[in-house]
């Protein structure tokens, strides 16, 4: 059984990454329904949470169903950090987690997410300062380093378990390299195998088929895996990894009925939960991974993505699903 303190999470965890503008209330709720074992928010900026910022307040938006969730806080300040960790205590969830990953220039430029790897001694010194004042445990997601000559992880996730954290996720890749290249998980589980670490040690980057997430499973010895762009408008990795795990066979692929009905449900929370146009201008993105492979979609997904009316969208999205299975009995 994996813990992160108290919070339970079964034999081999499956998590969903944090990622900006797609793990909000109604992405989650899809990948929790679909056997997604935690969850994380969008990163969220101390300076937006001390500062009241409407779009970081309503980013800490958690719900039962959800549970365990992490929100994930970014940010550069030792006091910053400090005041928006009552903020997070405040909101409830079961783990804050740091993120000193996200390569953005928007917020590397501030020494926040991955660049504080080019300071690893503000990096502990602002972590255990969070450490101190949480009352919930306190996790940390980041990079292998800052490019190939400071790949000093193996030595950084020692020092945050010394100082109190709880778990660390690790996306195999520097920050030079953004998301290019192939990720390298040697460095991770070199970190899991160091018989001074004792804390859940999670991988990150490229899993995208349940084949790859066994391998990486048997190969790196990791305590679980996070899973971000391949979930990304396709929930259903989480199942398809679980029953592949038990069985070593695949499901079949969700059905147009289950494309289209996970297409509504996400369409009407996020209208729900970001008001009509924000809700309907968000969702254009995930639109292409729901309908992917799809003879013909394109179609469909261009009056998708330029529809503003959610009446109209529902109507385009059920003429989605009456073409396909009217195409799928044609073909029986």
């Amino acid at each position: 059984m994996v813990r992160i303190k108290h919070i339970e999470l079964g034999e081999f965890p499956l998590l969903l990454a944090p990622m900006e503008d797609v793990s909000d209330p109604p992405f989650r709720s899809l990948c929790k329904e679909q056997g997604c074992d935690m969850m994380y928010t969008e990163f969220i900026s101390v300076e937006g949470l001390i500062r009241d910022a409407e779009k970081s307040v309503q980013k800490l938006d958690i719900y039962e169903e959800e549970r365990p969730i992490g929100i994930q806080i970014f940010g550069a300040e030792l006091d910053s950090m400090v005041a928006a960790t009552d903020i997070v205590v405040e909101a409830q969830p079961e783990l804050l987690d740091i993120n000193y990953g996200c390569p953005v220039k928007k917020v590397v430029c501030r020494d926040a997410g991955a660049g504080i790897l080019r300071d690893i001694p503000k990096m502990i010194e602002l972590t255990e300062a969070v450490v101190k004042r949480s009352s919930i445990p306190v996790t940390v997601k980041t990079r292998l380093g800052w490019d190939d000559d400071t790949k000093y992880v193996v030595e950084v996730a020692e020092r945050l378990q010394d100082i109190g954290i709880a778990a660390i996720s690790i996306h195999g890749r520097t920050r030079a390299q953004m998301y290019k290249g192939e990720a390298d998980w040697s460095l991770i589980a070199e970190i899991k195998n160091n018989p001074r670490m004792h804390i859940p040690v999670f991988g990150n980057g490229d899993i995208d088929s349940p084949e790859k997430a066994k391998l990486y499973k048997e190969r790196y010895g990791v305590d679980g895996i996070m899973i971000g762009r391949a979930s990304i408008g396709y929930p259903w990795i989480f199942r398809e990894i679980k029953h592949y795990f038990k069985t070593g066979e695949h499901l079949p692929p969700p059905t147009i009925d289950e494309r289209v009905d996970a297409a509504r449900q996400h369409l009407r929370h996020s209208i729900a939960w970001k008001g009509e146009r924000v809700g309907v201008n968000e969702m254009r993105r995930h639109y292409t991974n729901y309908f992917k492979s799809l003879e013909g979609v394109r179609q469909f997904r261009s009056l998708l993505v330029t529809e503003d009316d959610p009446v109209v969208l529902f109507e385009i999205l059920e003429q989605v699903r009456d073409h396909y299975n009217n195409e799928m009995i044609l073909q029986d």
